[in-house]
């Protein structure tokens, strides 16, 4: 019996698996996953899967300023279906505490 190849994921799978894996992504200083912090401003997934993600950071002169959005990088390029990866970080509009979610508001005390 042959084995049958995976069929191809929609945009919004992929965009789903891609959001699964921002949240293993953590600020070092912060107990709490980027998408979740509101780092994460948008995701575009191209119809050959590649990605595009634009994304801030807590402050300008954060001390993961260089390596996290690298890590955003490689962890989403490690996802099987994506063709390719492009991480842009921007300070527009800057990033506030009321972009967190609910839940990130609750597990730092914000609620």
């Amino acid at each position: 019996m042959e084995a049958k190849e995976p069929k191809p994921l929609t945009q919004e799978q992929l965009r789903e698996k891609v959001v699964d894996v921002l949240h293993t992504v953590f600020d070092p200083e912060i107990p709490v996953d980027i998408y979740e912090l509101g780092l994460i401003y948008t995701i575009d997934i191209f119809p050959i899967n590649n990605v595009m993600i634009e994304m801030t950071l807590t402050s300008p002169m954060c001390p993961v300023a260089e390596t996290l959005p690298q890590e955003v990088k490689d962890k989403i390029a490690d996802l099987p279906e994506v063709n390719d990866v492009q991480v842009e970080v921007v300070f527009d509009p800057p990033w506030d505490q009321e972009m967190m979610s609910e839940a990130a508001k609750l597990e730092l005390g914000f609620m």
